[in-house]
């Protein structure tokens, strides 16, 4: 029976489901799983298919590929199919039988629908010629053994494409894909490539290439501006580009009608042509036209794109420039005149040469000093003939470069912070040059990007940078330069003070492994911040508190701050979120990371773990284990007598993992102290389950004697044959171990067992057991009763009790002890016998078996009143007991005594002791360990606070360490145990346990320690001689 049961029983509550099955759609030879969640489950689950029950085992019988999965913990009953086939389509239901505590419950019908694909595909053509562009042409999908009807194909099991190639079409490669899907799992009937190669929904696909015959696209001329304007003397660079084509084009440039390449380069992954020109831009180049075109064997005619380029004649402000005119072949020769503007230049020199038919050819080469002041005018050549009385001029527009004359910037104030994430416009301007400047902006020494245009006003221009903030713009310089084809540059540049929070913070924690008991350490380092963060720590709801390090400076201008944790582990804590947030006050922005803790720790029993349980005889016995531990993998094993219980031991033993422990069909015999011992990884931990087996009076044979009396047991036998030795034996049923129980013995069919000097010890039930070597054997019990006279439980627990003397608390003055026949209380405060009437002063006696209790509650005391010695006195009718308890006010524990140590390896010393009184207070205690060589005394806080033996780990082999402990409360700290004892103990070597030099040094300890006392007696000796001899003399 698993943890469900125990669960449902505790909740009683109507189970429902939280995820129910849906429709699924499978392809054959796959898995399916149908999902079912039950919240609260605690009837039987199970699948049903087509009306059929397959089971509530996991493994479902009968059916080899069917199981049930998840985790049941979590109410996971998944129906899980493998290698799906035909046989699986149909109808299925989760149940949930009926229990005790809820109705039954079925969840909706849901199908398994089991596709089988067609196994082949295959194309018809129309015709195995080429295609050409222009015509029409079928392609035919055949698929002829499918099994099911495609959602392509409704009446047919073929499909049909027809399809027109257009003479202009620019695809060089048609793809075909013939697919084949059901109508569930496709809705649409064409798939590209990409989506046929990822799609879950094909079955079968089949693909078809051919490669029609298509002429190129026209082509396009890159590398040209806008006004197709170039300076003279530089080296023009075009590229054209012609996409397209099957094949792809030839491509050639020509210069007015002149052929200047034939070269080209072809791409046939982009599917493109391209050639490159490198032309030398000259002069006469002017007004020149530049053309390329393109075409295949298949393009009805050529395809071009044409430019028609101006060559700028340019020179930069107070340089000295030469020009030359020239013409062709005339006679008689002509005179050449230069002109600027309006105004004739005449620094120019003329050279005539023989010319073409008895012709001259004229040369005039101008050398002119130009200034700004000249830029834009129109600077014209002009040839005339006497003769013929015909002039032809050409012009060219003069430009003259200068740089700009003045750069400054409009932004926020360098001085006033700026919040990092808001939005800040940088303009730049420039005024003056020729061509007007053209603006670029910097941060530090890196070419920033703007998607805005530089904006022209009348005398200049201006260029916006909009930047969204961040971190690194704090101190960050951003300049702006101004620079034209004068070459000379202007800037002006703005430092921007930024404040930002961290971007991020993370926690480092210094173990790999976290146990309970630890102090866990973790770091928190946030990210660089302007200005410094504060860091804080939280643990769930708890804030705590961390040690801040010094801040350390970093990039941007920001710091780098950090803090540390140390905290005490607990169980408790397992699972909790440690934050670490850091925040800064100034600009109200924090960020926040936390760290999950997964603390080991053994097995921890819960606080609402019963320790009693009652049944009644014959019904069955439930023993719930709530307990937890981490890793979670836990074992638990239990004893009853001090014997493991296993399922082979009695039939009636049912263990339900780590929940419960039950017992059927109980009997008296199973009454008891139940021990559970559970395990993990990290540790064990123990805890005890009494168990009340309620059942009518049938009373037990009772036997009584005084205790130090002699006790005879006796068990008769009703039994044939009567075996005359061995027929008996007898078993103590109590608590604890008992070495021998007596002496045993047997008269013919009378078994008996003899007890000499009876004592408190032997008191309880014992078992008798007659077995003739004929099955089954036959068990009764017998209760023996020892009277003894009362004892009181003492110690320094039960000698002092403290509480506040202010007249607001209370005091409970506690005396326990045991004793048979029954035990009655008396008390005196302060030798006088106490008044029960006073409402201020209560009394309650409780009996349980042996042990009795008598408890005063002291209301409201008084230091004046109620500080004082009470006396408590047993009495029964074989003698009494007294204890003197004194109330008094809270103080520092006492210190604790018996301090010993109980055991000790190469690397760890366990030590013990008996608590002394708390003061009233929880204490808790210290151990103090120094060793030869250490700078000074080591202290580790014991855990848990409150245990008397603990086991000081991390120590060196073969070193001699002193150790002493101590108690404290939240009043102040006691001295250390035993006087201030100091035990000395040398750990093992860590390869040599128990070697000479172990030996070597335990007999210089007694050897030291009898010389010792000697001289202890000597003194003492010493000291009563000379007394003795001065009373004499005296």
């Amino acid at each position: 029976m698993g943890p469900d049961y125990l669960f449902t029983e505790c909740v009683e509550a109507q189970q429902a489901f939280r995820i129910q099955p849906k429709n699924i759609t499978v392809r054959a030879g796959g898995k399916v799983v149908l999902r079912c969640e039950v919240l609260r489950p605690s009837g039987t689950v199970q699948w049903v298919k087509e009306g059929l029950v397959l089971g509530p085992e996991r493994r479902l019988p009968g059916f080899p590929r069917y199981s049930m999965v998840g985790d049941p913990n979590r109410g996971q009953y998944h129906l899980q199919i493998e290698n799906a086939k035909l046989e699986d389509d149909g109808p299925y239901e989760c149940q949930v039988g009926q229990s005790d505590s809820s109705r039954a419950i079925i969840s909706h019908t849901v199908w398994i629908n089991v596709q089988i694909p067609p196994s082949k595909l295959y194309f018809e053509l129309e015709t195995p010629e080429p295609w050409v562009a222009g015509m029409s042409y079928t392609v035919t999908c055949i698929t002829p053994d499918s099994s099911s009807t495609p959602s392509q194909v409704s009446t047919h099991p073929n499909a049909f494409l027809s399809l027109f190639l257009s003479p202009l079409s620019f695809c060089h490669l048609l793809c075909f894909w013939c697919f084949i899907s059901l109508p569930s799992l496709s809705p649409s009937l064409f798939h590209t490539p990409s989506s046929l190669s990822s799609s879950p929904n094909m079955l079968l696909h089949l693909s078809l290439f051919l490669s029609p015959s298509v002429p190129p696209q026209p082509p396009v001329i890159q590398g040209l501006n806008s006004k197709d304007m170039v300076k003279r003397g530089t080296t023009l660079r075009l590229d054209c580009v012609s996409q397209g084509g099957n094949p792809l084009a030839t491509l050639h440039w020509t210069k007015n009608g002149e052929v200047l390449s034939t070269s080209w380069q072809v791409d046939t992954d982009l599917q493109k042509a391209s050639s490159h020109l490198s032309l030398h831009v000259e002069p006469q180049d002017n007004q020149a036209e530049l053309r390329c075109e393109s075409v295949n064997y298949v393009s009805p005619g050529p395809l071009f794109d044409s430019r028609k380029i101006t060559v700028l004649c340019e020179s930069p402000t107070g340089e000295e420039v030469t020009l030359s005119c020239y013409t062709s072949s005339s006679n008689p020769p002509v005179q050449i005149r230069w002109w600027l503007g309006f105004k004739e230049l005449n620094n120019y020199t003329v050279t005539v040469s023989e010319g073409n038919h008895g012709g001259k050819t004229t040369m005039s080469n101008l050398t002119h000093f130009v200034s700004r002041e000249e830029n834009g005018l129109p600077l014209t050549c002009e040839a005339f003939n006497m003769g013929t009385r015909f002039s032809k001029s050409q012009y060219s527009n003069l430009v003259v470069f200068y740089p700009p004359q003045k750069v400054w910037l409009d932004t926020p104030p360098p001085k006033v912070p700026l919040r990092s994430g808001i939005t800040v416009r940088l303009i730049c301007f420039s005024s003056g040059g020729s061509p007007k400047g053209n603006l670029t902006w910097y941060k530090v020494c890196t070419c920033v990007k703007i998607l805005y245009q530089t904006m022209p006003f009348d005398k200049g221009v201006s260029k916006e940078l909009v930047r969204i903030l961040e971190p690194s713009d704090n101190m960050a310089t951003y300049r702006c330069d101004a620079t034209n084809k004068a070459e000379k540059i202007l800037s002006a540049s703005v430092n921007l003070m930024v404040q930002f929070p961290p971007m991020r913070v993370i926690i480092i924690a210094q173990q790999k492994e976290l146990h309970r008991g630890q102090n866990l350490s973790l770091e928190c380092l946030s990210g660089i911040s302007n200005p410094e963060v504060n860091i804080s720590w939280s643990l769930g709801p708890t804030r705590l508190k961390g040690v801040d390090q010094a801040p350390v400076a970093a990039s941007f201008g920001g710091v780098l701050v950090r803090s540390t944790l140390s905290h005490p582990l607990s169980s408790q804590h397992h699972g909790q979120r440690v934050t670490c947030q850091a925040y800064s006050s100034l600009l109200s922005e924090g960020v926040n990371t936390f760290y999950k803790l997964n603390v080991l720790y053994p097995p921890e029993f819960s606080p609402d773990q019963p320790k009693n349980i009652q049944v009644v005889e014959d019904e069955a016995a439930l023993l719930p284990l709530l307990v937890s531990g981490n890793p979670d993998d836990i074992s638990c094993k239990w004893l009853f007598h001090k014997e493991e219980l296993h399922k082979e031991r009695d039939p009636r033993y049912h263990f339900i993992e780590n929940t419960a422990f039950e017992v059927w069909n109980v009997t008296r015999r199973d009454s008891g102290v139940y021990i559970v011992v559970c395990t993990n990884e990290v540790g064990s931990e123990n805890t005890t389950i009494t168990l009340d087996v309620q059942c009518k009076s049938d009373p037990l044979p009772l036997n009584l004697v005084f205790q130090g009396e002699t006790a005879d047991l006796l068990c008769v036998a009703d039994a044939n044959p009567i075996v005359e030795d061995g027929m008996f034996s007898w078993k103590w049923l109590g608590d604890g171990e008992m070495e021998e129980i007596g002496e045993q013995s047997q008269d013919e069919a009378t078994g008996l067992l003899t007890i000499q000097g009876a004592s408190r010890a032997h008191a309880g039930r014992y078992q008798c057991t007659a077995d003739n070597n004929i099955a089954p054997p036959a068990s009764t019990d017998v209760l023996l009763v020892v009277h003894f006279r009362p004892e009181l439980h003492k110690g320094a627990q039960w000698n002092k009790v403290a509480s506040r003397g202010d007249g607001t608390g209370t005091a409970e003055v506690v005396c326990q002890g045991e004793g048979i026949p029954r035990i009655d209380f008396s008390w005196t405060k302060n030798g006088v016998p106490m008044d029960f009437t006073d409402p201020r002063y209560q009394e309650k006696t409780v009996r349980k078996g042996l042990l009795h209790t008598s408890t005063i509650t002291v209301v409201n005391v008084s230091a004046a009143l109620d500080y004082a010695v009470f006396t408590c006195t047993a009495r029964n009718s074989l003698g009494e007991d007294t204890l003197d308890i004194q109330l008094l006010s809270t103080n520092h524990p006492d210190p604790p005594s018996e301090f010993r140590v109980v055991g000790f390896s190469h690397a760890s010393v366990t030590l013990q002791w008996i608590p002394g009184f708390d003061g009233g207070l929880v204490q808790r205690f210290r151990v103090r360990y120094h060793w030869t060589g250490s700078v000074s005394f080591l202290y580790i806080d014991v855990f848990p606070p409150t245990a008397n033996i603990f086991t000081v780990t991390g120590l060196f082999p073969a070193t001699t360490y002193t150790f002493s402990v101590n108690a404290l409360n939240s009043l102040g700290e006691s001295s250390y145990a035993d006087n201030n004892t100091v035990l000395t103990v040398t750990t093992e070597g860590q390869f040599r346990a128990g070697s000479q030099n172990d030996l070597c040094t335990v007999i210089l300890a007694v050897v030291g320690g009898a010389l010792l006392l000697a001289l202890n007696w000597l003194s003492f000796l010493g000291l009563r001689w000379k007394k003795k001899q001065g009373q004499t003399g005296k």
